[in-house]
């Protein structure tokens, strides 16, 4: 920390190219990360690693806080700039060496001022050309620095434990040879975070996560590719699942993975359907909190959906979305969205996005937008990259529930309605992915794993396959007509320009009057022709 803090110095006091201005602001981050990975498959250990780095990033900026070289037009110049022929060192030394640190600082804010004064100057070029907006933003917003340092975590990797217990979970998948694939991986990750910057920030952070994940494929009789997996994730080793709930969990797997194989894959569908908790906060997650992040409201390429929108009703009025990177867990389940503070600098804090349906506020950064001229601490990034506004812990509530058996005869009273056979629960998804750009449509896509068909005579629910949710934002939301009691939790990591960040999605199933499902990409390869060797000694007693 004093080795940054004095290089930063350094630089602010004297980096300057004669006739050009000096940086009005600047930061270093270093992110110091240690990592252990155990997988298996087939009951074997296919990889057992560790590996430390420590990285560096730096903000240099030059203008002011009314306009500098970010914005909309920013470009990133890997080389330095036009013509650099030398791209400086993004790592930072593993030893406490002060002057190695300082030596690998000054080598990248070097090559960064150069940039950052490269994309001032066109920016103000391509001013010349541009009709001048009078509501147009600073470019950075005035932050109190912050001076935190958080107490050391303890950071256990049982490597015997986790090994057998891979090895015994992969090994349980050799006895159904219709599973031709699975892997179990075990993975525990610290980031220790120091960050330093002009205005007198001085920030350390650590942050834990552990995740275990199970996974296995097989394919249906008429070639489509078929997968189910469990994935957990805790801030603590002792908080990932124990011996009986991973067997339950693969138990249940395998299960689900047969009863896919011989459903019946369904036809594209366009009707009412139920979305359990964790369907219901993939939806939300994708067709609204990717459109609330500052950055997509005046970026360059942008759909722009919500611009100009707030005070107005876009959403039902039984519901309302925050987003709180404050909440370390809900019902003592760990949510992967918490954190204390950005990566600009900034504390998280909780925000209200929709109340009742109107559009109150966006996911900021230190990048403002019209009427929005403070970061609310969402400036988040996957290790070096540049910090953009992103989702945390977003939380959808409701004031229009039912318990789940109202909301399934609400479901077939619907379906009767529009004069359908039948209408769908959603009860398992796998993610999903948007477009937000003005290029193209603006739409979302969900792909569901575990669907049912609900019979409007009988009720009855039958498992089906081979489809995909697509559609547009607002109609979508705008569909929904009741949601359920209980909220799930979703946990996962979310990716966009600023990379894979950890995040966490708390929504209730919802109702929807209308949802269309198209057909999946169809797989039409055969299986593997011979059985695999596992399922051959078994077959003939042999034990190997």
């Amino acid at each position: 920390m004093d080795a940054m803090a004095e290089e930063l110095q350094r630089n602010q006091q004297q980096l300057k190219i004669q006739n050009h201005e000096p940086p009005y602001f600047m930061s270093y981050q270093l992110k110091d990360t240690e990592q252990h990975a155990m997988v298996a498959r087939y009951g074997a250990i296919f990889l057992d690693d560790s590996y430390r780095d420590r990285k560096l990033y730096a903000d240099v900026r030059v203008g002011s806080y009314e306009l500098d070289n970010s914005g909309p037009e920013e470009y990133e110049f890997f080389g330095g700039g036009k013509g650099s022929s030398y791209i400086a060192n993004r790592e930072a030394p593993l030893d406490d060496s002060g002057l190695a640190l300082r030596t690998a600082l000054w080598l990248m804010t070097d090559e960064k001022y150069k940039a950052a004064l490269s994309q001032l100057l066109k920016k103000r070029g391509e001013s010349v050309y541009t009709v001048e907006d009078p509501n147009q933003p600073p470019s950075f917003s005035k932050e109190k620095p912050a001076s935190y340092v958080q107490p050391p975590m303890a950071f256990p990797f049982n490597r015997d434990r986790w090994s057998k217990v891979a090895r015994e979970v992969s090994a349980r998948f050799k006895s159904h040879p219709e599973i031709f694939d699975s892997e179990v991986r075990v993975t525990a990750d610290k980031v220790t975070r120091l960050f330093v910057s002009s205005e007198g920030g001085r920030i350390v952070t650590e942050q834990t996560m552990y995740g275990l994940h199970v996974m296995a494929v097989t394919r249906a009789d008429d070639g489509q590719l078929l997968d189910n997996s469990r994935n957990y994730y805790a801030p603590t080793e002792a908080g990932l699942p124990d011996d009986k709930k991973l067997a339950e969990a693969t138990a249940k797997i395998i299960e689900e993975l047969l009863a896919l194989r011989k459903a019946p894959s369904i036809d594209p569908y366009t009707g009412p359907a139920i979305l359990a908790p964790e369907a219901a906060g993939v939806l939300f997650h994708e067709a609204v909190g990717h459109r609330l992040e500052g950055e997509r409201q005046d970026a360059e390429g942008e759909g722009k959906t919500f611009r100009g929108q707030v005070g107005k009703q876009l959403l039902p009025t039984f519901i309302s979305i925050v987003d709180d990177p404050t909440l370390r867990s809900l019902r003592e389940e760990p949510l992967n969205g918490f954190y204390e503070y950005d990566e600009e600098g900034v504390k998280g804090q909780r925000v209200s996005l929709v109340e009742k349906g109107v559009l109150r506020s966006y996911l900021m950064s230190r990048r403002p937008v019209e009427g929005f001229l403070q970061s609310n601490g969402h400036g988040r990034s996957q290790g070096t990259r540049k910090p953009v506004a992103r989702m945390a812990n977003l939380m959808v509530e409701s004031t229009k529930q039912v318990d789940d058996a109202e909301l399934k005869k609400q479901l077939i009273a619907e379906a009767k309605r529009q004069g359908k056979p039948y209408g769908l629960i959603i009860r398992d998804i796998t993610g999903g992915n948007t477009n937000t750009s003005s290029y193209g449509y603006q739409a979302f896509k969900g792909v569901p794993r575990m669907v049912y068909r609900v019979d409007v005579k009988t009720g009855q629910e039958s498992l089906v396959r081979g489809v995909e949710i697509v559609g547009t934002p607002l109609s979508s939301i705008n569909r929904i007509t009741a949601t359920g009691r209980k909220s799930g939790i979703f946990n996962g990591f979310c990716g966009a320009e600023s990379g894979n960040v950890p995040v966490s999605t708390v929504a209730p199933a919802v109702l929807l009057q209308e949802i269309e499902l198209q057909r999946s990409v169809e797989g039409k390869d055969r299986p593997p022709i011979l059985m695999s060797p596992a399922a051959s000694s078994t077959a003939s007693g042999e034990v190997k």
